[in-house]
């Protein structure tokens, strides 16, 4: 994937980015200088992003406020597969609402993300040395691991990591109450179908902890970032899309 030229283009660029930042914080923050640019590039990206994370909470909207037609329909024609389809496509032409609304902006941001995350987590950039890693926070170089920190014995690496896994374990815990268990009452709410286990999915950003565990330092910081950022962004705009 990091071959494919586009993303190893976007990895280029925002190693020089993050490089560039780093020079630009070192007077200010000293040797945590690229750990403040792995933050602040990320929310960069994310404010540049802005425009398809509100593309996608309206198309969730929109689909949700077909749901109930859609059971209708379901509950009419469901013996009839080729008139069930004739009657959803009629009804999301009627709605100006396309079936995949909410999902293509989501896939639209999935490079942008493999780009960030292949630079933080010490893929090559651009064919040279990621020399980002070699930079420290704390002490502890972007490039450390907890799993080599603890099989190296490397004691005063573990605060930065513990700080890490709980700020991490804290955003996870506020993905799952302000937008996970919200959108499963929702869906209890209208009758709408909630997908299979979704009780247990409520609990996937947790994931972000164990992940974290096994990645580079740098990593670890973009997803604490990232994750931070998507449970305000959608939080704020579930609360003003309109659909």
């Amino acid at each position: 994937m990091y071959g494919f030229p586009p993303i190893a283009a976007a990895m280029g660029a925002a190693f020089t980015v993050v490089m560039t930042l780093t020079g630009a914080f070192t007077p200010l923050f000293g040797d945590a200088a690229a750990a403040v640019a792995v933050v602040s590039l990320t929310v960069l990206v994310r404010v540049a992003l802005l425009p398809l994370g509100y593309a996608q909470v309206r198309g969730e909207k929109a689909r949700a406020r077909l749901a109930p037609k859609l059971r209708k329909l379901q509950r009419r024609h469901g013996r009839n597969r080729e008139r069930l389809v004739a009657e959803q496509q009629g009804l999301y032409a009627a709605e100006g609402v396309s079936p995949l609304a909410g999902c293509l902006p989501m896939l639209a941001q999935v490079p942008v993300f493999a780009a960030l995350y292949g630079v933080f987590a010490g893929v090559a950039a651009a064919g040279a040395p990621n020399t980002l890693l070699t930079h420290t926070l704390g002490g502890v170089p972007l490039g450390a691991t907890l799993t080599g920190s603890l099989a190296a014995g490397t004691g005063p690496h573990m605060l930065v990591f513990a700080t890490l896994l709980g700020v991490l374990a804290g955003i996870a815990w506020l993905s799952r109450r302000l937008l996970a268990l919200p959108a499963l009452a929702a869906s209890a709410e209208t009758g709408a179908p909630a997908l299979p286990g979704a009780g247990v999915l409520s609990y996937l950003s947790f994931g972000a902890v164990v992940v974290a565990a096994f990645v580079p330092l740098a990593a670890g910081l973009y997803l604490a970032t990232t994750t931070a950022w998507t449970v305000v962004e959608r939080t704020a705009l579930r609360r003003l899309v309109t659909g």
